[in-house]
């Protein structure tokens, strides 16, 4: 018997015909991903291959369990063709999506439809081996709780913030304790091959992919949280740069100040219009006098988080939506730059700020307005996200799958 097509895709000893065979077999699946149920001359036409060749191809990934007939189609005359289309549930993927303090991971199938989702789960991201066990651990809790064969989920996605190699899976913001990649360690942990993607990015691409973006290719996702990500559609392709890093968006030395940014430098857009700088604003506010209904609801002021002052504006507290406006109008400089860098035909807003809606969403536009090229800032559409906090669970799936069975 043969090697099945996951053999071959991972076999380091395929050439000649069985390397060809074994590419023609991902155009296949890469066609029926992104464009679905197709016939034999639908293939034979987008593919340039012989009928023959096609069916052969077809009948290896039936046998496999990956394509299924699924019969006739109606014909404008003729024999009617049959239908060929992927089998959802022969494959899956895991998406983890790592927040400061809350965890989202989901398992999608091979149609990319998403099975099982466990949002917001309690975890503390730190820069420790505590957490990355307490990582792993909630990870292996959710694999343990599935009712699919865990020889069928083919790869895992973790999405994190800050500087993320994805091709060598090494991350150098988070948990770079060895020699080893990361990748290599949470694999060890958890016995499913793990792939690691820049949070923002994975955010985007989950948007791109399956959110707010139609036909448009060149696009801008804004992930609004504690830091500020970048993510980069250029031509329909998630840009990188050259070894992942693209998109620091919230390192741009934007502002004159004195205030320390998490990278250790001063100025930083996000000292002055991320999540971590509302928490700053609102406890400097409360302190000189200012009112909240949080201080009716939080003993502790020095604990309160990003989320509750979202809560908090969400509820017409006025100083919450009034340092929301501040941080959109901040935002808005930096978005404007890059309108003018980039050209774009649409930006996102993406992430937790994002939750606000218009009291972040119209400061933004009106800063847009206020710095940036009219001629070129008429080309853009500001809209929000659609997919919310699954934004980066989808991503992360989309990005395992393509990456895997190499689909383009």
């Amino acid at each position: 018997m043969g090697k099945t097509f996951f053999e071959e895709l991972n076999s380091e000893n395929v050439t000649g015909v069985a390397y060809k065979n074994v590419s023609l077999k991902k155009n296949v699946l890469s066609y029926f991903a992104h464009v679905g149920n197709a016939t034999i001359a639908d293939l034979c036409k987008e593919l340039n291959l012989s009928a023959p060749k096609v069916t052969a191809l077809l009948s290896d990934l039936i046998q496999d369990g990956l394509i299924k007939d699924y019969g006739k189609v109606e014909s404008t005359g003729g024999r009617k063709p049959n239908l060929y289309g992927l089998v959802p549930d022969s494959a899956f993927f895991i998406g983890v999506d790592i927040k400061q303090n809350h965890i989202n991971i989901g398992l999608s199938d091979l149609q990319k439809n998403l099975i099982k989702v466990s949002e917001k789960l309690t975890y503390k991201l730190d820069n420790n081996k505590e957490s990355l066990e307490a990582l792993c651990t909630l990870i292996n809790d959710f694999v343990g709780e599935l009712t699919v064969p865990k020889e069928k989920i083919l790869g895992l996605g973790i999405n994190l913030s800050g500087r993320i190699n994805y091709a060598t899976g090494y991350s150098y913001s988070f948990f770079y304790f060895n020699e080893e990649p990361l990748s290599k360690i949470i694999e060890s942990k958890t016995g499913i091959r793990v792939f690691l993607e820049n949070d923002s990015k994975a955010m985007a691409y989950g948007e791109f992919s399956a959110g707010v973006v139609g036909t448009e290719k060149n696009v801008l996702f804004l992930n609004l949280d504690h830091g500020i990500g970048l993510g980069i559609l250029v031509n329909g392709q998630l840009y990188y740069g050259k070894s992942g890093y693209a998109g620091e968006f919230g390192h741009i030395p934007l502002f004159d100040n004195e205030i320390i940014c998490h990278c250790g430098k001063k100025g930083c857009l996000e000292t002055e219009a991320s999540g971590w700088a509302l928490i700053r604003m609102f406890k400097e506010r409360l302190q000189e006098g200012s009112s909240s209904i949080l201080t009716q609801s939080h003993s502790n002021l020095a604990e309160l988080e990003m989320d509750d002052i979202i809560a908090a504006a969400n509820n017409d507290d006025v100083l919450a939506i009034e340092l929301i406006a501040r941080i959109g109008e901040n935002l808005g400089r930096g978005i404007a730059l890059l309108i003018n860098l980039f050209n774009p035909e649409l930006v996102i807003l993406g992430g937790s700020l994002a939750a606000t809606e218009e009291y972040i969403r119209l400061p933004i536009k009106s800063a847009i307005n206020k710095y940036s090229l009219s001629l070129v800032n008429q080309d853009t559409i500001l809209k929000m996200s659609k997919l919310g906090e699954r934004s980066g669970i989808i991503g992360a799936c989309l990005l395992v799958r393509n990456r895997l069975l190499s689909l383009n």
